[in-house]
């Protein structure tokens, strides 16, 4: 059964500007349409509604007294509708600025993601800039952020597109000044004589484990006896920082001071852990045009980790 509802706002536009201009070929020219498809379009909106619009002859056109009832109502929805298309069009130029909600954690943040965030902003004064440093895990699905940064193995998040940024790895470091104490370690089982710092995954409670590599190339899992332990990825590095003892820790955290000499690494030949730090947003067709900006840039500016 036929219900109002089947009324197309092209078939209520053809019977709007016939009505106007006169006749179906000059209708057809202003919508860019055949005379046949504009008059196709009326008798499909008259079978719809079951009212006859319109009077037709060979040489004329007129309204039936339903169709002219009904004419202000249908160039109501029209002029809505175009409206609506004018307004979209604006919101899509909007697109390009706006406001960006970056989820990330906090040693992400501070080492790699703002330094960028300059010379992002410098390039795109027009996009706003908002990061939500935490350690937790931020969930897109709410819209609390536009864009989430993570590091190490994700499992596939349903409804999301996960993209590979860059991949860095783990490294055992300290203070130039604490091996200067301490000594330098020269095997695995010269670490039992050191300090060594841990990190405890809050979303599991366990100390993270080290992946080193044996002298005969096997892959084994060394758990740290440590004296200090450390929740936070970045604050464990900083105590290293500053002479706590042999810290487990991302490379993209330890490069600047491996660079500049403050910090050592250890044992380079034995670590073994590498892992990538990913871009994830929700997988949208309609994803704004200023966050495929940032990822375009993020993803043309990868953080050098050569040290």
């Amino acid at each position: 059964m036929s219900d109002a509802l089947d009324v197309s706002i092209p078939q209520l536009r053809c019977f709007v500007t016939v009505v106007e201009v006169g006749s179906f070929a000059d209708a057809g020219r202003q919508l860019g349409m055949s005379a046949a498809s504009v008059s196709k379009g009326i008798a499909r909106l008259e079978q719809s509604t079951k009212v006859r619009l319109l009077h037709r002859s060979t040489h004329s056109i007129s309204l039936t007294p339903e169709g002219e009832a009904l004419l202000e109502a249908a160039r109501s929805v029209v002029a809505a509708a175009l409206h609506f298309r004018a307004s979209s069009h604006q919101a899509a130029a909007q697109d390009d600025g706006g406001t960006i909600r970056i989820g990330v954690s906090v040693g992400l943040s501070r080492a790699v993601l703002a330094p960028l965030i300059a010379t992002f902003c410098e390039l795109h004064p027009d996009i706003r800039i908002e990061v939500r440093a935490t350690n937790e895990i931020v969930s897109l699905a709410d819209g609390a952020v536009d864009l989430a940064i993570r590091s190490g193995s994700l499992s596939r998040i349903p409804g999301h597109i996960q993209q590979r940024w860059f991949s860095s790895r783990w490294v055992m470091c300290a203070s130039a000044a604490y091996l200067g104490r301490a000594g330098i370690p020269e095997t695995i089982e010269d670490l039992a004589q050191h300090v060594l710092l841990g990190f405890r995954n809050p979303r599991t409670g366990q100390v993270q484990s080290w992946s080193l590599r044996t002298n005969e190339g096997k892959t084994v899992r060394f758990e740290p006896r440590s004296m200090l332990v450390f929740d936070d990825g970045d604050s464990g590095w900083q105590a290293a920082l500053a002479g706590a003892g042999i810290c487990w820790t991302p490379l993209y955290l330890a490069a600047p001071a491996l660079s500049n000499g403050s910090a050592i690494e250890v044992l380079k030949d034995r670590g073994d852990g590498k892992f990538d730090v990913s871009l994830i947003r929700q997988d949208r067709r309609l994803t704004p045009r200023r966050v495929s900006t940032f990822i375009d840039f993020l993803m043309e500016h990868p953080p050098l980790l050569a040290v």
